[in-house]
């Protein structure tokens, strides 16, 4: 089995910009999940304490899974909503991992 693929990290967008953000990263989301098998979860949320920051976390059966969901047909519907939000900082990071198990 290949290695999972998680990516976690942020973007700030200008406030009045991060509401609409969600709401396209929303509707990104249900799609993704619904017509990608390699994602495991999909979640943009809001962070409670600045009104700009959107918490990424994704987690992906592979690499591969990965790179296709960048050419997936959602994703062009998606860059056209978000083409004219203001996205003023990032941090993402893409974690392979070799090894899960449940925490007890």
């Amino acid at each position: 089995m290949a290695e999972a693929i998680i990516v976690a990290g942020w973007m700030d967008y200008e406030p009045g910009d991060r509401d609409t953000m969600l709401k396209a990263l929303a509707e990104l989301g249900r799609q993704t999940r619904a017509a990608e098998p390699g994602c495991l979860d999909y979640a943009m949320t809001a962070d409670p304490d600045d009104e700009r920051r959107i918490r990424v976390y994704e987690r992906w059966v592979s690499q591969q899974a990965l790179d296709e969901h960048f050419k997936a047909p959602h994703m062009k519907d998606f860059r056209s909503v978000s083409a004219g939000l203001t996205r003023v900082g990032v941090s993402l990071d893409v974690h392979t991992v070799a090894e899960s198990r449940p925490m007890r």
